[in-house]
C-alpha cells in the first residue's frame, strides 16, 4: 500500500450530482468546510451521478478522470462531498494513491480541532472511533493473521483486525461510560435551574449563523466567535436579569449543517438536550445567505431527529448590515406562525 500523506493540506474535491442539477452553493459550502479544517483547495471536479458505484462511488471514467487531476494539481487530500462505504473508500484510495476522506470524516476532523471541553473531546473521540470502526478493512499490511498456539492446536489465530476491532469497542465502551458520568451532572444542573424556576432559551440555527456573536451582544460573555463554519463546539449558559419577563437562563449551543453524521448527533446528545429541554428557541439565521430558506429547513431537520421540532421558536434573522434594508424590526404573526425578528448581533 502507498504511505498516507500527514499534509493533508492540498485539496481536490468530488462534488457529485444528479443529472441536470448544478448547485453552486453545495460546493461553495463543501469548499468553506475544507478550508475550516485547514485545508487549500486546488481544484473541484464535478461528478453527473445516477446512482452511486459499489466500487468507486463514481463510474470508473470519472474515477480516472479524478487520478489524473490529482496528479495534475499534486493534491494530497481528495475530498468527497457525500458519504462513502468503507470498500468505496479504500477502493478510491488504491486507484487514486492518495488518502480520501468523505463529508462525514471531514466534519469528524473539524469538531475534533474546534472541541475545546473535556465532554466536548469526549463526544468528538467517540463519533471517530465509531466512524473509524466501520473503515477497518484489509487495506493495510499489518492487518496480516497471527500465527499462534501449541503443538495440536495450531491454527490462524486472532488477526490483527479482530484485536484492532476489540480494542476499539472496548475504547468506545469507556468513552460512553465517561459521557454518561457527564450527562448525569449536566442532569443535574438542569433539574437546579427547574427548581429555581428560571426559563431557558437556547440560541439555535446553520453553523455560522451568527448565534456565538449574539450570544455575546446579549450577555457579554466573550465567547470564541469567528466568521467560520462551526467556530464554536460546546455550550455555554449565562443568566440574564433585567428582563420585563424576569431572569433567563441563555444557552449558545452548536450549529447545525446539512447532513450532520448521525454518529455526531447521537455523540452530541447530551449538548444538543440543551436545545431539546429549553423552554424556547431563537432560531438564528443568516438574513444575507441566498440559501437562508434551504438552511431554515436543514435546521428544521436536525431539531425533528433530537426531538426538539414542537417547541416554541423565534426566527432571528441576523447580519442585515448585508442587507440593503439593514432596518432592525420585528414582524408579528398572523396567525400561528412564529415572530420574527430582524437585526445584526455586530
Amino acid at each position: 500500500m502507498f504511505d498516507r500523506s500527514k499534509k493533508g493540506e492540498r485539496a481536490l474535491l468530488l462534488q457529485a450530482q444528479a443529472p441536470g442539477q448544478h448547485d453552486a452553493a453545495l460546493l461553495e459550502e463543501f469548499a468553506e468546510l475544507a478550508r475550516s479544517a485547514g485545508a487549500t483547495v486546488v481544484g473541484n471536479l464535478a461528478a453527473r451521478l445516477d446512482r452511486p458505484n459499489p466500487r468507486y462511488f463514481v463510474g470508473t471514467g470519472k474515477a480516472e478522470e479524478l487520478k489524473a487531476l490529482r496528479v495534475a494539481l499534486d493534491a494530497d487530500l481528495i475530498l468527497v462531498n457525500h458519504a462513502l462505504s468503507p470498500v468505496q473508500e479504500r477502493n478510491l484510495e488504491k486507484l487514486t494513491e492518495c488518502r480520501v476522506v468523505d463529508r462525514t470524516g471531514l466534519i469528524l476532523d473539524i469538531f475534533a480541532q474546534r472541541a475545546r471541553s473535556h465532554e466536548g473531546k469526549l463526544q468528538v473521540e467517540l463519533a471517530q472511533l465509531k466512524h473509524m470502526s466501520t473503515r477497518l478493512v484489509r487495506g493495510w499490511t499489518h492487518l496480516e493473521r497471527q500465527r499462534g498456539g501449541a503443538i495440536g492446536l495450531r491454527g490462524p489465530g486472532e488477526t490483527q483486525l479482530e484485536i484492532d476491532r476489540r480494542l476499539l469497542a472496548v475504547r468506545v465502551k469507556q468513552l460512553q461510560k465517561r459521557l454518561d458520568k457527564v450527562e448525569v451532572q449536566r442532569n443535574q444542573a438542569r433539574r437546579s435551574r427547574e427548581r429555581s424556576a428560571l426559563p431557558v432559551v437556547a440560541l439555535v440555527g446553520y453553523t455560522n449563523a451568527g448565534k456565538s456573536t449574539l450570544f455575546n451582544a446579549m450577555t457579554g460573555a466573550g465567547v470564541y466567535a469567528a466568521d467560520q463554519l462551526f467556530a464554536t463546539l460546546d455550550p455555554t449558559l449565562r443568566r440574564i436579569d433585567g428582563l420585563a419577563c424576569g431572569p433567563i437562563v441563555l444557552a449558545d449551543t452548536v450549529g447545525f449543517i446539512r447532513e450532520l453524521p448521525h454518529d455526531l448527533v447521537a455523540a452530541f446528545r447530551s449538548t444538543l438536550a440543551e436545545a431539546r429541554e429549553a423552554d424556547l428557541l431563537l432560531h438564528v439565521i443568516d438574513a444575507s445567505d441566498p440559501e437562508r430558506d434551504t438552511r431554515v429547513a436543514d435546521v428544521e431537520g436536525v431539531l425533528a431527529e433530537i426531538g426538539a421540532s414542537d417547541l416554541p421558536q423565534v426566527l432571528v434573522y441576523n447580519k442585515i448590515d448585508r442587507l440593503e434594508s439593514d432596518v432592525p424590526r420585528v414582524d408579528h404573526p398572523d396567525r400561528d406562525g412564529p415572530l420574527r425578528v430582524w437585526t445584526s448581533a455586530r
